[in-house]
């Protein structure tokens, strides 16, 4: 008898907390480094997502790794797997 044993790949991001003000949701800042095609400067681009924190234990500095998931709401659609540093 075979088994589904599926393993989906699922988007790991790793960012800092900037806002923690909501209950069970935390802001997290993602910054990434874009050469520019012209003139070669590096430029920092950042987004945010808004990540589900069931315990509320992450606060604002904190660095986070965190992954998708199914939508939570409206913009949640990841979830913290661990605190990488305070």
């Amino acid at each position: 008898m075979e088994e589904n044993n599926k393993q989906t790949n699922k988007r790991v991001f790793q960012g800092v907390v900037v806002s923690d003000r909501m209950e069970k949701t935390v802001v997290v800042r993602v910054d990434r480094t874009k050469v520019h095609p012209k003139y070669g400067k590096r430029l920092i681009r950042s987004n945010r997502f808004k990540v589900h924190d069931e315990k509320g234990e992450c606060k604002v500095g904190e660095t986070v790794r965190f992954e998708e998931t199914r939508p939570m709401s409206r913009d949640k659609r990841w979830r913290i797997i661990g605190k990488v540093s305070a």
